[in-house]
């Protein structure tokens, strides 16, 4: 697949957009949009994929805890996007850019013409010095939030999917820790970072275990997945921690930042 070279797919989860009450975290707001902002300006191509719409849209409800129910969660996802839209707005117009807005469902990217649409849309907005911001369309669709064995059940994958659709040089996945680690970092002080990776195994899946962050559905698991799904096609991508959006920096400038997957070819390719 032919790629842009300069090109990035950057993708952030709810735990580094909001604090532990679970509002908003202003800050990363406005780190997030000055780094991307600054690197715009170098001459790349940026696409912004965000989660957070249920989750900040359960404190905007003034909900107690995070919605069980699908219909609460959609409402939830509908209040929520406005409000991370109107802070992505503001916080980019203060470095002078331009966002907008891109919600998807799996349908506009299986069916071909929608793809091919949708395609359009990316390159035309990116043409224009627009930063595209992606999230899944929860707020009318049943199965992005019902089921992890949809198409994209969580953001991890939708980036991939982004990243592929757009020919992205590089996949950049914000986490709530440093990389992929051969255990726990949480649990266990001696885990060790493993700074690159080639070929991801069962076992990387099984240590990489369920959900992060308490208030975000993915965890390392979904960012193994999403890594797979772009680095198959030839996206090196980066997994760090989103407290530290200035990484974006370095790994422009081709330093070893996080876990780095790159020369993953898929099971049905032939490497000789």
């Amino acid at each position: 697949m032919n790629l842009y070279h300069n090109r990035i797919v950057v993708t952030v989860g709810t735990s580094t957009l909001t604090n532990e009450m679970g509002q908003s975290n202003f800050r990363s707001f406005d780190r997030l949009a000055c780094v991307i902002s600054d690197i715009q300006n170098m001459g790349y191509e940026i696409i912004l994929v965000s989660s957070g719409a249920i989750a900040v849209g359960t404190n905007k409800m003034s909900l107690k805890s995070s919605p069980e129910s699908i219909r609460h969660k959609q409402a939830a996802a509908s209040v929520g996007q406005c409000r991370i839209i109107h802070l992505y707005s503001k916080y980019f117009q203060e470095y002078d850019k331009t966002i907008g807005q891109i919600l998807l469902s799996d349908t506009d990217v299986t069916n071909e013409k929608r793809k091919e649409n949708l395609i359009y849309t990316f390159n035309t907005l990116l043409e224009t010095g627009i930063i595209p911001v992606v999230n899944a369309n929860d707020s009318v669709s049943y199965d992005e939030i019902q089921s992890e064995e949809q198409l994209f059940g969580d953001n991890d994958m939708l980036s991939a999917i982004v990243a592929v659709l757009c020919q992205a040089k590089n996949l950049i996945i914000f986490s709530d820790i440093d990389g992929l680690y051969d255990s726990d970092p949480r649990k266990n002080p001696q885990a060790h970072l493993i700074p690159q990776i080639s070929k991801i195994t069962d076992t990387m899946y099984e240590m990489a275990g369920g959900a992060g962050s308490r208030r975000g559905t993915g965890g390392m698991k979904t960012k193994l997945q999403a890594a797979k799904y772009a680095t198959e096609q030839g996206i090196d991508t980066i997994i760090t921690n989103g407290k530290n959006p200035s990484s974006l920096y370095e790994i422009i400038n081709g330093k070893n930042i996080g876990t780095l997957f790159s020369g993953i070819t898929s099971e049905n390719q032939r490497t000789d």
